[in-house]
């Protein structure tokens, strides 16, 4: 079983920036690749970015492309998200997601299998 805690969650400015972690549960995390969801209030969940288990190889959705960052640290067992410039479309909850299986970067919901429970961004203007 795999638990995921998202946090670094809360209120920024436009043009701030805010790091996100998730901290995961479970022997064999540094097989997990890792991806990042945000669901904006009314809209439905959309994918932000992803990782391999390795970290070698990374992906992110056209809204964040040269604003955000992921990274993970295996031997802390989190993933990080930096993310900068931000903007008041960023405001969303922010969930974190694991596969147990596969080393590439995953971009749809189904192809995980864990999931947190999210931390709330709020970008105001």
């Amino acid at each position: 079983q795999v638990q995921l805690v998202e946090s670094g969650g809360g209120l920024v400015q436009a043009g701030g920036s805010l790091r996100l972690s998730c901290a995961a549960s479970g022997r064999t995390f540094s097989s997990y690749a890792t991806g990042w969801f945000r669901q904006a209030p009314g809209k439905e969940r959309m994918f932000v970015a992803a990782i391999s288990w390795s970290g070698s190889s990374t992906y992110y959705g056209d809204s964040v492309k040269g604003r955000f960052t992921i990274s993970r640290d295996n031997a802390k067992k989190t993933v990080y998200l930096q993310m900068n410039s931000l903007k008041p479309e960023d405001t969303a909850v922010y969930y974190c997601a694991a596969r147990t299986y596969g080393d590439n970067w995953y971009a749809q919901q189904y192809e995980y299998n864990y999931w947190g429970q999210g931390t709330q961004v709020t970008v105001s203007s």
